[in-house]
């Protein structure tokens, strides 16, 4: 029975630009009788350099794929870009790799992005194939190479030329032997080495086969593939279905690919994979062509049709998730366009940003301005042309700016409190530096007698769910490893949103009391430069800060190695060729972050201000006499409720946040908390029920724990600081007697030429009603906030966008329009007259428990007519000679004036 299950590989082929990868992989196809001629990426006929942006440049831009029969092995061939701006596009296939090849120029051996992948493919896993192509050039030489590899791969790369398929050189044995301890035992014993062995080192990556050959002129290449037919294991793969997402693309017809590698069972059509989408078509692409299948089996590479949701990286069924992407572009612009303004621009470019989600398109709500994150000058040219194919715009792109991130030197407790009326969570977060490199990494270390174990998970899930920005420049935070190490919830106030605040809260005040760094990209740089110019490369690169090895002398030519900022030596490469008249080669190739050499002048020209963030609070909310108040970042330690069970300056010097009179006053009350606890008289929970005991009688005020007058202090400046606690845009419009909030899908359904508008165009449909609520708010007075479910959007945060002179609202992910005029109501109910229009009767319910008032979605289409009805009367009361008879408020057609 197992006969007849389908033997599949899934390999890709990786190189250094110009090393013939993309030649090499016509060879293979025509050997294996895929193709019936070679085609030349110089003449534009390449069978995996299908795009005409590709032809043109003779490069490889997207990664393709090409399925060929080797013998008895169904083999999906994936070719990646070898161009350094578009490594994010090759590192997204290589979670589905089963095996890689990867490409060697033999005239210049192993180069410095040669060196980025093979460190990629370590991090991965993927067991390697080596070739070392154009051996046809003079000059090369076959020991040299094998040196060169030795040096940057280890002695496990090991010369295959001569390994037959029934034989090997004794040689060859002993060499493949010396890569693992047990294997030589077995040889040194039998004098034989199993082929089942040699399999099993190569899947290892205890070995790597090293082949040697002339794409273009084809030799070498059948010795190669049976190398790979003889020395691969087919993987096996569970029952259970699952895939893996690896990359999104459009058809000819604008169709979207969802491109996955099935990893276990198998997927059918109208299978639904995700919830409400269903599979409607399965490709295998080879080239430019597809077959469509039924069903995918394990093994299987292939696009799918029908489902919009998913992204790049996603993971379906048993697959569990992958490594997050390590090559991220380190450069961010500004990006503008004279055709379309800022906000219609940043929704094109959100329709592509599936496709490319390395450019990290993204909206600043502070400069209203659209930023892009790219690798460098290719990426942008190409950029501007999928733009102006797609939707025929220009874009401009305004200066780099160097993508900054920030992390901690010293471990610091960050502590979070977040208890207005009837609402009520604490956490507490260990925040520990990492090796450079790191990332972020969560953990819970939290009894689940003091938080339970959903509670925990929910921390966990909020500290992920968001980019947590540093105190310095606002940048990213990176290299730290969070602890839940304490919390508490309480069994009747607490809801979801209190950890989502609490975690927020408690992540940035540890931030506030850490020793901050700032971490700039840095280039590992090879320079090649003829003798003569020694000194000038030298010099320049000290200026630079460089960190280099002396010059290694190689012929005419001297080679400097060594790291320097981004920010210093991205623009080095054109001096080079100025001063060496061309005869200079710069290699540069990302090496991570490091502290910044110039991080004061950097955080000075940041002016970031981190009381000035209102999205990102420091402070925690308190609850006193029935009402919240705000507790600075430096004080909130003194009113927590849960006492750490860590001290992080234990063994350090405190860092000086208290005076020591408070200090001295927190002390006293901690021996009385311990005298209550020994005393039998202290109970916890009773007291954290005390608190909100307060909220439905007259009680003592828990105030009286800390020093009055201080008490009274920090409430005279509450009235301030709730200010800047407001984190939503729409109340800082100034006062108005009445809010409307419209239920805008709702409304959208409920009246029936939107609704018939809806069926064939949504955005009209949404921008029509969008019209008819700004003139509604302008002639009613009015302030209207139209609100539109984005909750099955992944990743999606609250977005609230200004529209004329009302506000449009989109929810976040896993958050319904329901839900956000809910709370809404209840936070607007407190100063406004809110009324709600909707035809949801449960909505209807709940806001009219909140005191709103309502307005089915026929009321206010009556409302509005009845609006405009009594302006046109008006009007021609004032006016009667006038020609064409509307105002402001007649529906439009859905274009803006």
């Amino acid at each position: 029975m197992e006969e007849n299950i389908k033997k599949r590989l899934v390999i890709g082929i990786l190189a250094h630009v110009d090393a013939g990868k993309t030649t090499l992989s016509e060879s293979i196809l025509f050997d294996a009788g895929k193709i019936r001629s070679l085609g030349r990426v110089d003449n534009g006929n390449a069978y995996l350099d299908t795009n005409h942006m590709e032809k043109e440049r003779g490069i490889t831009i997207f990664s393709k794929m090409a399925t060929f029969d080797l013998k008895d092995i169904e083999v999906s061939l994936l070719d990646t870009p070898g161009h350094v701006d578009f490594s994010a596009e090759m590192e997204k296939t290589l979670s589905v790799l089963d095996y890689a090849i990867l490409v060697v120029n033999g005239a210049d051996g192993v180069q410095g992005h040669t060196e980025t992948l093979w460190k990629l493919l370590e991090r991965y896993g993927v067991p390697v194939f080596i070739f070392v192509n154009k051996m046809d050039q003079p000059g090369t030489d076959k020991g040299v190479l094998l040196e060169n590899l030795e040096k940057h791969f280890g002695n496990a790369a090991v010369d295959f030329s001569d390994a037959g398929v029934y034989s090997m050189s004794e040689t060859l044995k002993e060499n493949i032997a010396m890569c693992d301890e047990r294997i030589m035992e077995k040889y040194l014993d039998k004098g034989e080495l199993d082929p089942k062995d040699i399999r099993n080192m190569i899947w290892d990556r205890k070995l790597f086969p090293v082949y040697f050959g002339s794409a273009l002129k084809n030799f070498g290449v059948k010795e190669f593939l049976e190398g790979i037919h003889t020395f691969t294991e087919i993987p096996l793969y569970p029952d259970a279905f699952g895939a893996k997402v690896f990359k999104i693309a459009k058809d000819d017809s604008d169709r979207r690919l969802t491109y996955m590698k099935i990893t276990g069972g198998e997927l059918k059509v109208r299978t639904e994979i995700v919830p409400d989408e269903k599979v409607s078509e399965i490709r295998v692409y080879s080239g430019s062509k597809y077959v469509n299948v039924d069903t995918a089996e394990a093994g299987t590479v292939c696009a799918v049709l029908g489902v919009g949701s998913l992204k790049t990286g996603d993971v379906l069924g048993c697959e569990p998730k992958g490594k997050e992407m390590s090559l991220k572009p380190v450069l961010d612009y500004q990006v503008i366009s004279k055709d379309v303004d800022s906000q219609e621009l940043y929704r094109k470019l959100g329709t592509i940003s599936d496709e490319f989600p390395e450019l990290h398109i993204s909206w600043d709500n502070a400069l209203k301005e659209i930023h892009v994150h790219l690798m460098g000058e290719v990426q942008i040219e190409i950029l501007k042309r999928v733009v102006k194919e797609r939707f025929d715009l220009e874009l401009e792109l305004g200066e780099s700016r160097i993508l900054y991130l920030e992390t901690i030197a010293e471990p610091v407790l960050g502590v979070g409190h977040f208890e207005p009326l009837r609402h009520y969570a604490e956490v507490h977060l260990l925040m520990e530096p990492l090796p450079r490199g790191s990332g972020l990494q969560f953990r819970a270390d939290c009894s689940t007698d003091d938080l339970a174990l959903n509670w925990q998970r929910l921390v966990l899930t909020h500290l992920r769910e968001k980019e947590h920005v540093g105190v310095l420049t606002g940048s990213g935070i990176t290299d730290i490893r969070f602890t839940l190490v304490a919390g508490r919830a309480h069994n009747k106030h607490t809801e979801g949103g209190d950890f989502r605040e609490a975690t927020y809260r408690a992540v940035r005040q540890g931030l506030r009391k850490a020793v901050n760094v700032l971490l700039e990209p840095y280039y590992a740089f090879t320079l090649e430069i003829p003798k003569d110019f020694v000194g000038r490369a030298m010099t320049d690169l000290s200026n630079m800060n460089a960190k280099f090895n002396p010059p290694e002398i190689k012929g005419d030519s001297s080679v400097i190695v060594g790291t320097a900022a981004v920010k210093a030596m991205r623009d080095y490469h054109k001096d080079v060729m100025v001063y060496s008249k061309g005869r200079g080669h710069l290699f540069l190739r990302f090496s991570g972050y490091d502290k910044c050499h110039d991080a004061e002048e950097v955080i000075f020209n940041s002016g970031y201000d981190p009381d000035e963030d209102i999205l990102n609070p420091s402070s925690s909310v308190f609850c006193a006499h029935g009402s919240g108040y705000i507790v600075p970042f430096d004080q909130v330690e003194r009113y927590m409720h849960v006492e750490s069970p860590v001290d992080v300056y234990e063994n350090t010097e405190k860092r000086d946040f208290e005076t020591d009179a408070v200090r001295m006053e927190r002390s006293q009350e901690k021996k009385n908390e311990r005298k209550f606890k020994n005393s039998g008289q202290y109970i916890a929970d009773q007291e954290l029920e005390d608190i909100f005991i307060r909220t439905f009688g007259p009680i003592k005020n828990r105030a009286k724990e800390v020093n009055l007058a201080s008490a009274r202090t920090i409430r005279a400046k509450e009235k301030e600081a709730n200010k800047a606690e407001n984190r939503r845009e729409i109340r800082t419009v100034e006062k108005k007697t009445e809010y409307l909030l419209v239920d805008g899908y709702n409304i959208i359904f409920a009246w029936d030429d939107l609704c018939d508008l809806a069926k064939t165009n949504l955005d009209s449909a949404r921008g029509k009603l969008l019209d008819i609520m700004s003139n509604y708010a302008g002639f009613t007075g009015k302030s209207v906030i139209v609100v539109f479910d984005a909750y099955r959007v992944a990743g999606h945060q609250v977005e609230q966008i200004k529209y004329h002179n009302i506000y449009v609202v989109y929810t976040r992910e896993a958050m319904t329009a329901d839900e956000y005029i809910e709370e809404e109501t209840h936070e607007l109910k407190k100063q406004y007259n809110v009324t709600v229009a909707t035809s949801d009767k449960v909505v209807q319910v709940i806001t009219w428990g909140k005191g709103a008032v309502i307005l089915s979605a026929k009321n206010l289409l009556e409302e509005v007519e009845r609006t405009v009805n009594t302006l046109r009367r008006e009007h021609l009361d004032k006016d009667p000679m006038s020609g064409h008879i509307g105002t402001k408020l007649d529906i439009p057609s859905g274009k803006e004036e």
